[in-house]
């Protein structure tokens, strides 16, 4: 059985890797000293700071372990800074049927966020626009329906 790889940009990648690195450094470190504190009170059944302390603690190792999964199955791949073909990593800039540009970058679903304008490889929109060039007028099929768009630029900086 193989793992299967999850396509990721490398700011992505540096993102949750450093995220890791702080929880595992920083908070782990600091959650179980406040462990250590909260147990020299006495009464653990009656000891607020203790369960507390516990609760953060199962977030924290919880989290580490999804980091962990994410890291490890991670493919980076570097999008493209120039060219006319949409890929992975792509940023794009599009104009519906109503003449508004928007523009998306297609990343890992590890990596999407709506309002930044990061779509999912996996999404609808991205699926229609991937293989295509500058210049193609593309109809995707939306949650809200179906919607024409034209690809106006591809592949430029952020």
């Amino acid at each position: 059985m193989s793992v299967q790889r999850t396509p990721m940009t490398r700011p992505g990648f540096e993102k949750l890797r450093a995220e890791l690195e702080r929880l595992k450094r920083v908070e782990r470190p600091a959650i179980t000293k406040a462990i250590g504190e909260a147990r020299a009170h006495g009464d653990l059944a009656e000891n607020a700071e203790y369960h507390a302390a516990r609760e953060k603690q199962g977030f924290i190792e919880s989290r580490i372990a999804e980091l962990e999964r994410k890291v490890g199955n991670a493919e980076v791949i570097d999008p493209p800074t120039q060219g006319e073909r949409v890929t992975f990593g792509s940023t794009v800039l599009l104009q519906d049927g109503d003449g508004k540009e928007v523009r998306y970058q297609i990343v890992g679903s590890a990596q999407t966020h709506p309002a930044q304008r990061r779509i999912s490889i996996l999404s609808p929109l991205a699926r229609t626009l991937i293989g295509r060039t500058v210049g193609d007028t593309v109809t995707a099929q939306l949650p809200g329906g179906a919607r024409r768009f034209e690809i106006l630029d591809a592949n430029f900086p952020l």
